[in-house]
């Protein structure tokens, strides 16, 4: 079988999870394929001034239609809302921690006005405001490892990560404070990978047995509000849905790029119905954009 992936520490680290994952259940031999993406190749842009669809995604499914790739293995949050028809996901295995994290050698608290803070996501630029940090935002881009140097280093006195990539690397030494869900909600399917497959794919059988139905039906839900708006990272959204007390839970909030919040919406019920959930809260949300 081959993979595709990309080039960076925590793709590679992915990957190669997923690989022993698969090698535990097949006897096949599993090559790696490293593919740039554009996403990769642009470094001094803020992603939401760009057209992101399928910024991370793009040339990896062009190898898998064409047959170059069996599969590839994404960030669940870097897929567009649509996916080529010939392309599916064939199992999302199970999510590691959704939280939100601060890098930073002082605590959320002691981060005063004018605190330089990197982001060049919309969603934490506006809980920022919304928690009036009033922070001088800087743009930041760049692989984890770089990120990280750059608060360590003098040019940045803070950055917000997520979770899953920092625990994934095993650099969870650099986590200041870890938020919880409510205070800063994350990103749709963050946490969360996806295995993508063609359709008509021999391997897609094997590979769906690294399926994790729980986390399955989590991120398919909180995509869900994403696709029902036909927005991505062009909107401040953040969704997270669980299970709490044997119930399906989703709650999601869509703010302002000042941090005001223009609607927040959650749902419950059984976890057979979380995408009709996240469609729902998607249709709650059109009448806010």
């Amino acid at each position: 079988m081959n993979v595709g992936t990309r080039g960076s520490q925590l793709a590679l680290a992915q990957t190669n999870q997923v690989c022993k994952d698969l090698a535990s259940i097949t006897n096949e031999n599993i090559d790696v394929n490293i593919i740039k993406t554009k996403g990769d190749k642009i470094t001094n842009s803020q992603l939401y001034n760009m057209d992101a669809k399928g910024l991370f995604t793009k040339e990896l499914d062009k190898a898998l239609l064409e047959e170059e790739i069996d599969f590839a293995v994404h960030s669940f949050k870097d897929l567009p809302t649509e996916l080529d028809e010939e392309l599916e996901i064939a199992a999302v295995p199970k999510r590691v921690a959704p939280n939100e994290v601060l890098i930073s050698n002082k605590n959320w608290d002691e981060l005063g006005p004018n605190s330089k803070l990197g982001t060049s996501s919309l969603r934490r630029e506006a809980f920022c405001n919304y928690h009036n940090k009033c922070f001088e935002l800087k743009p930041i881009r760049g692989n984890i490892e770089t990120r990280i140097s750059k608060v360590n280093g003098s040019d940045l006195d803070a950055t917000l990560m997520a979770q899953a990539g920092l625990i994934r690397l095993n650099l969870t030494q650099h986590i200041k404070t870890v938020f919880p869900l409510d205070y800063i909600t994350p990103a749709a399917g963050q946490g969360a990978l996806a295995i993508i497959t063609r359709k008509d794919s021999d391997k897609k059988e094997i590979i769906s047995k690294l399926n994790d139905y729980q986390s399955r039906q989590e991120v398919f839900a909180e995509k869900q509000v994403l696709e029902e708006l036909g927005v991505g990272c062009q909107w401040p959204i953040g969704a997270i849905a669980q299970m709490k007390d044997k119930q399906f839970c989703i709650y999601s909030i869509l703010l302002t790029k000042e941090g005001e919040v223009l609607k927040e919406h959650t749902e419950k019920g059984s976890i057979r119905d979380a995408v009709q959930f996240g469609k729902k809260i998607g249709k709650v949300f059109k009448d806010y954009v």
